[in-house]
């Protein structure tokens, strides 16, 4: 297969994937977005499970494509010791390794961080698991819903007077995965000015800088997302709970209904704009009330306002209640669906889509790629691999011959 050119700030590090579903797989999409070539390993009798999961075309998730869009594709059967060896071959020749799976695994397999380390002492291992690497849960199985809950997400979703509820999407892998890409650069970062990528040579003529761990727990990654919350509890024994659509102790900041059953979202909790939307609404009485003019004098009346607000709202439909905000300076949003988003002038206008073509020709839209950055911008050069795909490419590249690529398929090492 011929190489595909490389673009991007990330262009020429090279990534090893070890692991399956969201969080390792998204942070190292993360990286392969911006250049880097990212090697992804995956069991030859199905590959990782995602490319099954929600909505697929001709068998395969369309969920994959975005996921591993960049990605090489290499089946390896990891209870064998002949793809052990190659998957050692490829972490000792890899920038950063990227891992989701038990702590304890890697090492089985003669894989984990130190093992590399002592070969190679530039290794960066991004390490994502339930629970982290240390402690008594290292080895528990945690998956994102897990890190939610114990990192107090769950405990704030929802209604009062409610279960907790979870959001729709896995945010706790996502959240993990972000937190994973960030510890990579930074580490990337450390090891390039401490002298760079390893030479490959041992001894007085070995060069590399100094590699690390970064060990990222799906708890912890929701927890720092916690604002305030711990502070708040040790200081003053608030224990922060579920609140609706409301922004607890910021007000006013909620959801509210229009007359044509639609939700809007008004964040009106800046003490000028605070001001604007009451005249707006015509509650000039609370746009004057001196307790009102500062939030911890809306605090204690939250109640009162939203109510006030909720009247107005129910008075009009939602195209009106949004044009007599927007004309206000009031921050206020539709809740969007996806179909909200294909057709809105801010998406379209940010290029928020990205058109593609399946091998077959069939059109489809991905999203497009975030951050952007102004003078080398993430790109999509193919969508999610199919498995194996990439597997003569990247033995041959290791140094095998056509022979041996073979008879590792034929034994099922491949």
């Amino acid at each position: 297969m011929e190489e595909r050119k490389r673009q991007g700030p990330l262009a020429g590090i090279k990534v090893l994937e070890l692991g399956t579903l969201i969080a390792g797989p998204f942070c190292s999409r993360m990286l392969a977005e911006f250049g880097a070539e990212v090697i992804k390993i995956e069991a030859p009798d199905g590959g990782d499970p995602i490319r099954q999961w929600r909505v697929l075309k001709d068998g395969t998730s369309l969920w994959w494509s975005v996921q591993s869009r960049n990605k090489k594709s290499v089946t390896l059967n990891m209870k064998d010791s002949r793809a052990q060896e190659i998957a050692r071959r490829l972490a000792l020749d890899a920038d950063i390794v990227i891992e989701n799976y038990r702590p304890g695994v890697l090492e089985k397999w003669g894989l984990g961080y130190e093992d590399l380390r002592r070969q190679n002492p530039a290794t960066i291992m991004v390490r994502l698991s339930g629970y982290g690497q240390t402690g008594p849960m290292k080895d528990l199985p945690g998956f994102g819903a897990i890190g939610e809950s114990m990192g107090g997400m769950r405990h704030v979703s929802g209604h009062a007077d409610r279960p907790p509820v979870r959001i729709g999407i896995s945010i706790g892998d996502s959240v993990a995965a972000l937190h994973g890409a960030i510890g990579a650069m930074m580490a990337l970062r450390h090891r390039d000015v401490t002298g760079g990528r390893w030479n490959g040579k041992a001894g007085p003529d070995g060069i590399a800088g100094e590699g690390q761990m970064v060990d990222v727990a799906l708890y912890e990654a929701v927890f720092n997302m916690m604002e305030s919350l711990v502070p708040e509890y040790d200081y003053a024994g608030v224990v922060r709970n579920r609140t609706g659509g409301a922004l607890p102790g910021i007000v006013p900041s909620n959801t509210y209904t229009t007359a044509d059953g639609e939700n809007i979202v008004i964040a009106g909790n800046g003490d000028a704009i605070f001001r604007r939307l009451m005249i707006a609404i015509g509650r000039d009485d609370l746009a004057n009330d001196p307790g009102l003019v500062r939030n911890d004098g809306r605090v204690p009346r939250a109640v009162e306002i939203d109510e006030a607000i909720q009247a107005w709202c129910a008075e009009r439909d939602i195209d009106a209640a949004l044009d007599a905000l927007k004309a206000a300076d009031v921050p206020v949003g539709k809740i969007y669906s996806v179909r909200d988003m294909m057709s809105d002038p801010q998406f379209l206008a940010r290029r928020m889509f990205e058109q593609h073509a399946f091998g077959d020709g069939t059109p489809v839209k991905m999203p497009a790629i975030t951050p952007k950055l102004s003078a080398t911008p993430g790109r999509t050069e193919w969508l999610g691999p199919a498995l194996g795909e990439h597997n003569d490419e990247v033995l041959r590249d290791l140094g095998y011959d056509e022979a041996a690529i073979a008879a590792f398929r034929q034994e099922k090492v491949i």
